[in-house]
């Protein structure tokens, strides 16, 4: 029988615009969940503040699901920033970001078999950002708890270039990595979306977001890629 699977959307995005993967896990056989975020909900994390409030957002969905099937492990999907969160909520230090008077704790990783981190930065340059990949570098190395699987899927889609066109994709690989000429999906450089001793996967031709235009990370092909990896 699949492990149920909870998917966690990247920064300031909502679940709706996971529906599609959502119902593509389902029709393989995975019973699947998308964390009920909206927009909004991550207001309070703006500026470099905590991502606390998505992770116990993360937390409920988790026990939700295993409850639902009686299960006792599940398969987690982190697009985004949704992958580096996700690393916290594995973890056993407590998270007491900048801000933040009481420490939180999860220590998720026994009820995790899979994390699938999908077009992650798990790296930054960005002064927002670097505290909290800070906190997840320096105590959760590369692919740091044995009993679950890693797997990192990069996008080789978009050289970043100082040109019409890709100048976006140049200035977040910048902020990102450090590098602005390197490949990427358009938001996110191979360089930051792979770990060390993780399932690093690079897929040719798809883009960020869900909301791009064209292929995405959760398209019917590229969802063959990686799917293969869930338990």
């Amino acid at each position: 029988m699949p492990l149920p699977t909870v998917i966690l959307p990247g920064y300031l995005e909502s679940a709706i615009a996971y529906r599609q993967l959502e119902q593509s896990l389902k029709e393989l056989g995975f019973p699947t969940i998308t964390v009920p975020l909206r927009r909004r909900d991550w207001i309070p994390t703006l500026g470099g503040r905590p991502v606390t409030p998505i992770l116990w957002k993360l937390d409920r969905t988790v026990k939700q699901i295993l409850q639902e099937c009686n299960a006792a492990q599940i398969n987690l999907i982190g697009h985004s920033a949704g992958g580096w969160i996700s690393r916290i909520y594995l973890g056993e230090k407590p998270y007491l970001a900048r801000g933040e008077l009481k420490p939180s704790l999860w220590k998720a990783h026994p009820f995790v078999a899979t994390l699938i981190a999908l077009g992650t930065p798990h790296i930054s340059q960005e002064r927002w950002t670097r505290s909290t990949l800070d906190f997840v570098n320096n105590n959760y190395p590369g692919a740091f708890y044995q009993n679950v699987r890693y797997v990192c899927v990069a996008g080789k889609t978009i050289f970043g270039e100082r040109r019409r066109g890709s100048w976006l994709a140049y200035s977040s690989y910048q902020l990102t990595c450090g590098t602005g000429n390197t490949w990427g999906d358009g938001i996110t450089p191979i360089a930051a979306a792979h770990l060390e001793g993780a399932e690093n996967i690079v897929i040719e031709g798809v883009r960020h977001s869900p909301r791009s235009p064209g292929t995405w990370y959760g398209s019917p092909e590229p969802l063959k890629t990686w799917a293969q990896y869930l338990l």
